[in-house]
């Protein structure tokens, strides 16, 4: 298994434009950027590929890095940011599964499935597939399983994805309160991508503050619906995970800590 980050920046990305911040400038120095979220997985064994959550800097991304146009999708869920980049798909390939889960959300009416089918409509290539959580499936050749997580106001989920030699799991967007049957799946991967927006440090920035205090009071979510670093270091021993990436990262880390060790990059490629 072969997992390329693609995209590992959240809904602004880093560096973020005209954004003069300490942060941002060191990105372009650099040249350590991180585009909306999006991860490749390469069956090594059948040579398939999987696209988890489509960016809107998809074109970017497949022009960046040397992997292949994938062989079936993944929508964790329909925030612009994971699912614009299905567009791309016209003129690029000829057809592309789509899986997402088949919950109805309340706040939206429908389910995630039928958002992607109701968006992209109009691109024969896209094939939807409905899929139930916690019901293992099929796609590229893995065995995957999506598991709700907490990121109000709409339903979010994270999921495991099994091969023959390797595993692994993603938490999606989501605070810290990751339900106890959703952490049972996700545990013991090979590789956890963990969502970690921000430091515990600048909940005190946030309208509604921090969720989830550890026993130092230190806080693991900012707000209501997003992992801060430290819960998302937390939550990868909970889960007992060999590896762990933190990805979906905003500017707003201090420079001297946004390219740190365990912090994704785009490009990087790990394999399991």
């Amino acid at each position: 298994m072969q997992v390329t980050l693609l995209g590992t920046g959240d809904t602004a990305g880093t560096p973020v434009p005209r954004c003069d911040c300490a942060t941002c400038e060191r990105a372009r120095e650099t040249g350590q950027r991180r585009s909306r979220f999006s991860v490749h997985v390469k069956n090594e064994r059948t040579g398939q590929r999987l696209l988890i959550d489509a960016s809107p800097d998809f074109r970017q991304q497949f022009l960046d890095t040397d992997v292949a146009l994938p062989d079936a999708a993944i929508i964790t869920h329909v925030h612009f940011d994971h699912l614009d980049g299905l567009g791309n798909v016209y003129r690029l390939l000829d057809r592309l599964p789509v899986h997402a889960a088949n919950e109805t959300d309340p706040e939206t009416g429908e389910s995630v499935a039928e958002t992607v089918r109701r968006r992209y409509n109009y691109l024969h290539q896209v094939e939807v597939f409905p899929e139930t959580p916690f019901e293992p499936f099929e796609a590229a050749g893995f065995e995957i399983t999506l598991v709700p997580v907490v990121h109000p106001p709409l339903l979010s989920y994270g999921l495991r994805v099994e091969g023959e030699e390797a595993v692994l799991s993603l938490t999606g967007d989501t605070s810290y309160a990751i339900p106890e049957r959703s952490q049972t799946v996700l545990s013991g991967a090979d590789l956890l991508l963990a969502e970690a927006i921000v430091p515990a440090a600048m909940c005190e920035k946030h309208p509604l503050g921090g969720r989830h205090p550890d026993e130092n009071g230190v806080y693991r979510s900012f707000g209501t619906k997003h992992m801060t670093k430290e819960g998302a270091l937390d939550m990868a021993e909970r889960l007992d995970a060999e590896q762990v990436r933190l990805v979906h990262l905003s500017h707003r880390y201090p420079a001297e800590q946004a390219f740190g060790p365990k912090l994704g990059v785009d490009g990087e490629q790990i394999v399991l």
